[in-house]
């Protein structure tokens, strides 16, 4: 069984910088890549930035030069740098894991329950 955790989130001013992190817990997988989704009531959750398990990284064009995602392997940890916030940054932040589950090698797909940003002007 695998669990994801985000935390950091909370009220910052525009311009300001946060960091996001979340951990999966849990035995049994491979990783394959972590995202970072946002979402806005009403809205779809959409993604923002993801790292592969090589390291390759993609971000959405809104958050490109703003927000840097990071991993630590040894700590199945990931990490959203996200720097010169913007009031329409603000929104729940949900992390998922992109995995392989290591004894039949069937897909795992899991969510956190996300954390809240928001961005006041």
């Amino acid at each position: 069984q695998v669990q994801l955790k985000e935390s950091g989130g909370g009220s910052v001013q525009a311009g300001g910088s946060l960091r996001l992190s979340c951990v999966a817990s849990g035995t049994g997988f491979t990783m394959n890549a972590m995202t970072w989704y946002r979402q806005t009531p009403g809205k779809q959750r959409d993604l923002v930035a993801e790292i592969e398990s090589g390291g390759s990284t993609r971000y959405a064009d809104s958050v490109k030069g703003r927000f840097t995602i990071s991993m630590d392997n040894t700590k199945n940890t990931i990490y959203l740098q996200m720097n010169s916030l913007k009031p329409e940054d603000t929104a729940v932040y949900y992390c998922n894991l992109d995995a392989t589950r290591n004894y039949d090698a069937r897909a795992l797909d899991a969510w956190g329950q996300g954390t809240l940003v928001t961005v006041v002007s």
